[in-house]
């Protein structure tokens, strides 16, 4: 789910007149390049909704937990060698490698890091007072410990690389989470704070790419979609090494579904699925 906050955090530099999501990306990183001349017309927009045609992450480096602030701007340009998987904007790839490209995006138009943008302009205002991307920061007596197997054990590497935070790092909690659903809920408010005005989360939450028409499940900008029992379901998985989690949003009936899980073990889209049900058997669906 880390990506929805590096979508509106693009979006919010959109409304403020710095990012056209309409223009290629190398109109803002010049240096942005990969083995593939198509690269050059690969838009923000193509980046949101995972049909830029690049590739995914093959190694995320873990064990490296590289976190100085240079490494942004390094992993993009350690990417000349890529092979694009297909024309941009003809097919649906889900890229983490797209969405860590922009970080580097947001911090060279905003003119500070990735990770203290989105926590000066979406984090402290949702009062998400603990959470972070930049793990460093994350409070040691609030961390937790990646498990996998049955029974549980703790894996040794903690999944952590600063050239992947915005696909992959977000640090935080349920309580934390639920001011985030509530934002997406309200249209971009929580209590009286405005972060993004209501007709870019409408953009952000129209389908702009059909994944699976017999499922009728679109993505609009970095949010997936789908309608379930007659009202329309925004989500967001995640998981890495040692973890499991879920948003679902569903704003017409003021609802919104965390699940997080320190194992990779758990069917996390099971307990989300179960959730739905118990929520249909009660009429709130």
């Amino acid at each position: 789910m880390s990506k929805t906050f590096v979508a509106t955090a693009v979006m919010q530099l959109s409304e403020r007149g710095k990012i056209d999501i309409d223009k290629p990306l190398i109109t803002y990183l010049p240096y942005f390049k990969l083995n593939d001349e198509r690269y050059k017309t690969i838009t923000i927009k193509q980046m949101l909704n995972h049909t830029s045609g690049m590739p995914d992450v093959n190694d995320y480096e873990w064990e490296k937990a590289v976190a100085d602030e240079g490494a942004a701007e390094r992993y993009t340009r350690s990417l000349s060698d890529q092979k694009m998987v297909s024309n941009p904007g003809a097919e649906f790839h889900y890229s983490n490698m797209a969405f860590d490209v922009m970080g580097d995006l947001i911090a060279k138009v905003s003119g500070m890091s990735f990770e203290k943008y989105v926590k000066d302009n979406i984090l402290t205002p949702l009062e998400m007072k603990e959470t972070s991307f930049y793990f460093p920061e994350t409070k040691k007596k609030l961390r937790t410990t990646p498990h996998t197997g049955k029974p549980p054990v703790v894996r040794p590497v903690y999944p952590y690389n600063r050239m992947h935070a915005p696909s992959s790092t977000l640090n935080t909690n349920v309580l934390d989470l639920s001011h985030w659903a509530i934002a997406n809920i309200y249209g971009g408010k929580y209590k009286n704070k405005q972060i993004i005005s209501p007709s870019t989360y409408a953009m952000m939450f129209a389908p702009t790419f059909i994944i699976d028409p017999n499922q009728k499940i679109s993505i609009g900008l970095s949010w997936f979609m789908r309608p379930d029992n007659g009202v329309m379901n925004y989500s967001h998985d995640g998981g890495d090494l040692g973890y499991r989690s879920s948003l679902t949003i569903i704003p017409e009936k003021k609802i919104g579904i965390i699940i997080l899980s320190n194992t990779d073990e758990i069917q996390i889209l099971e307990v989300r699925d179960k959730v739905l049900d118990i929520l249909r058997s009660t009429s709130r669906l």
